[in-house]
């Protein structure tokens, strides 16, 4: 009797007339979009998954509770040796010796699990055929321990634009023999598995790794061969299939928020993306790449959330140099799409540590960890490490995939983490309010910004006196391009006189933040230079004792600074009553540069010009305010020079540096 093989099957990924074989890589996201459109494209009657049986109640009840995460673990089956306890991972078979008195040197098996992940393929596939109410045989060999193997492969994403057998066919030539008796011996047990089942179904689709395709092929072939040839191959007469090892129950738990980046193949903010877009019933095609976009757009609300108006503007701009950088990280590391450690890269040295905390952060975030868990039956709660698990009890194991992926490997990335409210209440708590002291290299920052906005406003006041005149014996300042048009019809040219400014500016009022809500800037003070390199400072601040960052270092903000530069002995502007006619913050610190400044022009460092009130202030002490545009600097430069570090005592000088976070 024929029967018909699968309908639009590639003859490459067929075993038989019967079984199709998707061989997809273990974790990936865009290996279960093609496993699900396999289902849709393609008509099967039976699933063949590559688990073992024992696994199959506690997966498909978790598959029903997506996209609740969860794992499925199965421990190792207890081994004594002469009293002690001992794991085939330690036999002789390695060439070590174990000395069995020594119970400390006794190693426990790891404990096998398989991760119930919405972007992995047999998830994806059990859950297209549960949906489809489709038969599942659970094919594979009941083993343990359990030796997973994995190697490296390309990257998942090049499916997308080949096909499955092109991909497949492209990595054929790679795939090397496994060596291990029990990886042959499951490959061996699933192809006699594959070679039963088609006298139950026409249609059999198996979803299998593609390190273990050609393989399963292999061995369907020789186990057919040797069957209708039994002379041809005597050994096949002797051979007998592998058993099942005796193993333990399977146990289900749900996994910890914070710890699902060990769980997942892509990662959680990526797998989020993922259901969203089959909640919605949106197209999902491309999320492994615009994921990333909408990646950096969640992680720059939140940064917006937290540090408000000190936050740098994060422009369209800034994010497309962020992304062009991800790119060339990605194509260096001969990879087509990112892995964090190249996003968290990249938006550190584009937007600094602040951004790149965020984008940590929010890449390990789940939309749905927490979906329908109201409905939900509880389920004990585990938490994952790097190949590690901390049980309920617990208890520390060792953990090995059943479905492995690429290896991966684990980098470090240097930021500055933010300090918990443990370590916050107890900086409080020993914060000596008799010792305080600024913190050196950002005085010496803001000093500098400080000759700069000088020097720029010497320029302005030298734009005000200038004047042209017709060229004569020399160019004096330059050529005006402008009066030289505007008198074309003269025929003469002429050139630009800039006569040196009179006076010197000693007073520079820098408004960061106008109008300033007094609410926020509760700290107001005026700080006296520790040498003659720094200016008199006075200013208005957030709180620093509010933002603790480090032990003996807080952190302010400032609103708006008056710097007196040669430094001058002035009292408190905040308390001196010569001042009290000023009504807001602004006011108060013009007033005051107007009183102390020597010179005629004081400085004035906004982002809008100074109004009739400011204007009128001035001149009743018979100053002129010379603005100087907030916008002809830096938005960046601006950010980093309002942050005022103050340290509890000159002894904390030594360590600052490593509790500082720039923005």
């Amino acid at each position: 009797m024929n029967f018909l093989a699968p309908d639009n099957t590639p003859p490459l990924l067929r075993i038989g007339d019967r079984i199709s074989v998707l061989p997809v890589i273990h974790g990936s996201g865009q290996f279960a979009l093609t496993v699900r459109r396999w289902f849709l494209d393609h008509s099967f009657d039976c699933l063949a998954v590559p688990l073992p049986e024992s696994f199959r109640e506690p997966v498909e009840a978790a598959v029903l509770e997506l996209p609740r995460p969860s794992i499925v673990l199965q421990p190792p089956t207890p081994r004594f040796d002469s009293g002690a306890f001992r794991s085939d991972w330690s036999q002789p078979d390695w060439g070590e010796e174990v000395d069995e008195g020594d119970d400390d040197e006794l190693e426990t098996p790891p404990t096998s699990f398989v991760p119930i992940d919405p972007c992995q393929p047999v998830i994806m596939a059990i859950r297209a055929a549960m949906g489809e109410h489709l038969p599942r045989v659970y094919i594979d060999l009941e083993t343990d321990p359990f030796y997973p193997y994995s190697t490296v492969m390309p990257d998942p994403f090049a499916v997308r634009h080949v096909s499955p057998e092109m991909f497949a066919a492209a990595l054929l030539p790679s795939i090397t023999r496994p060596v291990d008796e029990q990886t042959q011996q499951r490959i061996v047990h699933m192809a006699s598995q594959l070679r039963e089942l088609e006298s139950q179904h026409q249609r059999i689709l198996c979803v299998c790794s593609v390190l273990h395709w050609p393989w399963i092929r292999e061995a369907y072939t020789q186990q057919t061969k040797a069957e209708n040839e039994p002379v041809a191959e005597p050994w096949a007469r002797d051979r007998v299939l592998p058993e099942h090892d005796h193993v333990q129950p399977t146990e289900r738990f749900a996994v910890e928020n914070r710890s699902l980046t060990f769980l997942f193949g892509e990662l959680p903010y990526i797998t989020g993306l993922y259901e969203r877009a089959r909640a919605e019933l949106d197209e999902d095609d491309d999320l492994q790449i615009d994921g990333v976009k909408e990646l950096l757009i969640a992680s720059r609300v939140r940064y917006r959330s937290e540090l408000g108006n000190r936050a740098r503007r994060v422009t369209p701009l800034l994010l497309s140099k962020c992304l062009t950088y991800i790119r060339n990280l990605s194509l260096i590391h001969r990879r087509m799409t990112p892995d964090l450690i190249t996003i968290v890269t990249a938006t550190k040295q584009i937007l600094g540590d602040q951004f790149a905390l965020h984008v940590a952060e929010t890449a390990n975030e789940y939309f749905f960890a927490d979906h329908n868990t109201a409905l939900l039956d509880p389920l004990p709660e585990v938490k994952l490490g790097i190949d590690q698990c901390r049980l309920p009890d617990g208890e520390t194991v060792e953990l090995v995939s059943r479905l492995p992926g690429p290896p991966i490997t684990w980098q470090t990335i240097q930021l500055q983490r933010r300090p918990n409210q443990f370590e916050t209440d107890r900086w409080k708590y020993r914060w000596n309010p008799h010792s305080q002291c600024s913190y050196p290299p950002e005085d010496e920052r803001i000093e500098n910004f400080r000759t700069r906005v000088f020097d720029r406003a010497r320029a302005i006041i030298g734009n005000d006196l200038a004047r042209t005149e017709k060229f004569t014996t020399s160019v004096k300042d330059g050529i005006d391009i402008r009066d030289t048009l505007r008198h074309w019809y003269e025929k003469q040219i002429y050139v630009k006189v800039v006569p040196p400014s009179r006076g010197d500016l000693d007073a520079c009022v820098m408004m960061f933040d106008s109008p300033a809500d007094p609410r926020e800037y509760p700290w107001r003070t005026t700080w006296f230079a520790e040498h003659k390199d720094e200016s008199t400072l006075a200013f208005f601040a957030t709180n620093f004792q509010e933002e603790l960052v480090g032990p003996g270092i807080g952190l302010g903000i400032y609103g708006g600074a008056l710097f007196l530069y040669p430094p001058t002995m002035i009292p408190d502007v905040w308390i001196d009553p010569q001042l009290d006619y000023a009504e807001t913050l602004e006011e108060r610190l013009i007033a005051a540069a107007c009183l102390h400044s020597r010179g005629r022009e004081i400085a004035l460092l906004s982002a809008l010009p100074p109004g009739t009130g400011w204007q009128r202030l001035a001149k009743r002490h018979r100053k002129r305010l010379v603005h100087v545009p907030l916008s002809s600097f830096s938005d960046e430069q601006v950010q980093q020079l309002r942050m005022v570090h103050v340290l509890n005592g000159t002894e904390v000088r030594s360590y600052a540096a490593d509790f500082i976070r720039r923005v």
